[in-house]
């Protein structure tokens, strides 16, 4: 996936994020529906800041970008900042 794709991905599930909150206040879905979902965004979104910033790592390295990998949820979950 090139990066303007992730981009992309991360406006769409940003907007998804926005839509489910709108949802939940006009109440067509329930709370435990948004937040389940929310949960599967935030993972979502995780995977995909990752994969940008492991793709700007291996450029600026000299590294092919396109051998950046989306890590499974709970490698990106469980980072120590």
């Amino acid at each position: 996936m090139r990066d303007d794709e992730i981009l992309t991905k991360i406006s769409a599930l940003v907007d998804e994020e926005h839509q489910l909150r709108d949802k939940l206040t006009t109440g067509d879905v329930t709370t435990d529906e948004e937040h389940a979902r929310m949960k599967e965004l935030e993972t979502a979104l995780d995977q995909c800041w990752d994969l940008l910033r492991q793709r700007r790592a291996r450029r600026s390295a000299g590294e092919d970008p396109d051998g950046a990998a989306v890590r499974p949820p709970g490698e990106v979950e469980n980072y120590r900042q």
